[in-house]
């Protein structure tokens, strides 16, 4: 498994922006979480067995409606997460 973080700082919160990653998510073949912190920043956690599907995940975030809101985006790799079903909205 490849894992990845992404850090989306702009105008981030409170436009339905985790709903709309995760409805993303939901066309890739990848496992994670998407949650607000209290920067104002959203982070987004990803995995999945090929790198491509997650390069494509995050590419497709950056290039949706969304880019709209995003004035800075961060994407590093992570260690694998445990116990990660699915795409979850986190609070």
């Amino acid at each position: 498994m490849i894992a990845k973080k992404g850090i989306y700082t702009g105008r981030v919160q409170g436009v339905g922006f985790r709903y709309s990653i995760k409805r993303i998510a939901m066309g890739f073949d990848i496992q994670g979480s998407v949650r607000n912190l209290e920067d104002g920043t959203v982070e987004v956690q990803a995995m999945a067995w090929e790198e491509e599907e997650l390069t494509d995940f995050f590419s497709e975030v950056e290039n949706s409606h969304l880019s709209a809101f995003i004035k800075e985006v961060e994407v590093t790799e992570i260690s694998p997460m445990e116990k990660i079903e699915g795409f979850t909205i986190l609070r």
